[in-house]
């Protein structure tokens, strides 16, 4: 298994057609007192996890491009990643999730759930195999210890 597409385009496509099915279907509205609140929340904890995530990363001086796992140079295992191995990923759904939530179609939470689904099967599974190889061990450790989303 390769990897398809960066998460980024993943991401990017996933939103697009959140905007689609929101615009083009006619049913599935919906609207709750506080709304903006879980926009808001779901927005910055995403940013502040992908950020934060993105930080641990440079700090290791290990590469955070997705589409080349064979090249990391140091497993990160602690910060966010004692809780979640892809806070990267997390941060974009819950991102993504923000912009469902705006839409305000219950559809979108297909495409979310679809995104997810993507992500483990052509990015993660890919990523985990490359760091399995380069890790060995510890990195089995890790997998038993830590979570893949949350």
């Amino acid at each position: 298994m390769h990897l398809k597409l960066p998460p980024a385009v993943v991401w990017v496509l996933a939103a697009v057609f959140m905007l689609g099915l929101d615009r083009f279907l006619p049913f599935g509205e919906f609207d709750f007192t506080g709304r903006i609140y879980f926009i808001y929340l779901f927005l910055i904890l995403g940013g502040a996890i992908g950020l934060v995530a993105v930080i641990q990363f440079v700090r290791k001086q290990t590469t955070v491009d997705p589409t080349k796992p064979e090249t990391v140079s140091k497993l990160v295992i602690n910060g966010l990643y004692r809780f979640t191995r892809n806070p990267m990923y997390l941060g974009l759904l819950l991102v993504l999730l923000a912009w469902g939530v705006y839409l305000g179609n219950a559809f979108n939470t297909l495409i979310a759930a679809g995104f997810v689904s993507y992500m483990n099967k052509f990015q993660i599974q890919p990523e985990e195999e490359a760091l399995a190889k380069t890790f060995g061990s510890e990195y089995a450790a890790y997998l038993k210890d830590v979570r893949r989303w949350f």
